[in-house]
């Protein structure tokens, strides 16, 4: 009796046609190098550019005092916090691009933005009519929690308009959220409309977001919950793969279509309830670093999640140094120039993704 030779089988370790992976890991390690690089770079821009900033971080015994204030309590602070937000922007966005298999999809369709937004003119707007023991209770923080318990009610309410039986709809979320949002538009506009002229300044500052206002205590107060978010967020890579398919598939596949649809949602409200209650309404990050990396990396979330992170801290710095000095020694609101990138960038998606939005 002969015997065919046997074949040789097909190692896991052999790349497909089409699989990135490679690209993916390359990418990782550029960008890591890319943010430190940037955050020194932040570190050293401003206006005492003299300041010895290696010194400073690494403890030197001949760094004056002066600089180390100036590294420590005013540049430091700034800049992780520029990181931490930009980077649950970014993270958010490929989330909801996953969740709503749709690259126009941003954290803003759930109403986190919405609602943090009405929760911080309502602490603006009606703070000082609180009760005396409230407003010292909460001090400092009354506008940053009532942004972030805005963004969280307001995704909850979604969530039970748009859950039937057990199951939700991404479909009936988006609408609602959209419903969501010309509402709370309006109630701002009314309490707006009565707003001293103090307050119309705080209000705009705010809406168009900003870290120049960043310090320690506003790192801590949001530092926690985004890291949390962000370690969390890479063990959706494998239900948002899945989802990919269709409900169905990914259900065959052992996804819990359903708890993963929560956890999804609750993830992308924390993060992005405290990025905006910390620095105010910053658009479009969401949009255009997720879809960059899809681009150029693909759309596997298990690379695409942590890349996110990465280029939207990169992203969110970079957007700060142009803040500081487009109108120096004035700063321009970060929002402002995300919004004018980003702009252009939607338009350029939408067209190029006409068939997603036609009916």
């Amino acid at each position: 009796m002969t015997f065919a030779p046997a074949l040789p089988t097909q190692s896991r370790t052999v790349r497909q046609p089409g699989d990135r992976r490679a690209l993916s890991h390359l990418l990782t390690l550029l960008l890591v190098a890319g943010l430190l690089l940037t955050i020194l770079l932040s570190l050293g821009w401003g206006a005492a550019s003299d300041a010895d900033v290696i010194g400073a971080l690494f403890g030197a015994e001949d760094v004056s005092v002066r600089d180390r204030t100036i590294v420590w309590d005013i540049r430091l602070p700034r800049v992780l916090t520029g990181v931490t937000v930009g980077a649950a922007l970014a993270v958010s966005g490929a989330i909801m691009q996953g969740l709503f298999r749709n690259p126009l999809a941003d954290p803003g369709l759930v109403g986190v933005s919405a609602g943090a937004g009405f929760g911080a003119v309502v602490a603006i707007v009606l703070g000082g009519s609180a009760p005396i023991w409230l407003q010292a209770a909460l001090g400092y923080y009354m506008v940053p929690l009532a942004a972030f318990f805005g963004g969280w009610t307001t995704t909850l309410l979604l969530y039970k308009v748009a859950t039937r039986n057990g199951r939700t709809s991404v479909a009936t979320m988006l609408l609602a959220g959209i419903a969501l949002a010309a509402l709370t538009g309006a109630l701002t506009g009314i309490l707006v409309y009565y707003a001293t002229d103090d307050e119309l300044r705080d209000l705009t500052f705010w809406g168009l977001g900003s870290v120049a206002g960043a310090n320690w205590q506003k790192f801590w107060a949001a530092a926690p919950l985004i890291i949390t978010c962000l370690v969390a967020a890479p063990l959706l890579a494998r239900s948002l793969n899945a989802l990919a398919l269709g409900e169905a598939a990914a259900g065959h596949m052992g996804i819990r279509v359903q708890l993963m649809k929560r956890i999804a949602i609750l993830t992308v409200a924390c993060s992005v309830g405290a990025a905006v209650a910390t620095t105010g309404g910053i658009g479009f990050v969401g949009i255009v670093v997720p879809h960059l990396l899809r681009l150029v990396q693909g759309p596997d979330h298990k690379g695409l999640l942590i890349n996110s992170a990465l280029l939207g801290g990169v992203m969110l710095l970079l957007a700060d140094a142009v803040s500081r000095t487009i109108i120096a020694p004035a700063e321009m609101p970060i929002g402002i120039i995300t919004a004018v990138i980003g702009g252009p960038f939607f338009l350029w998606i939408l067209l190029r993704n006409r068939s997603l939005v036609d009916f």
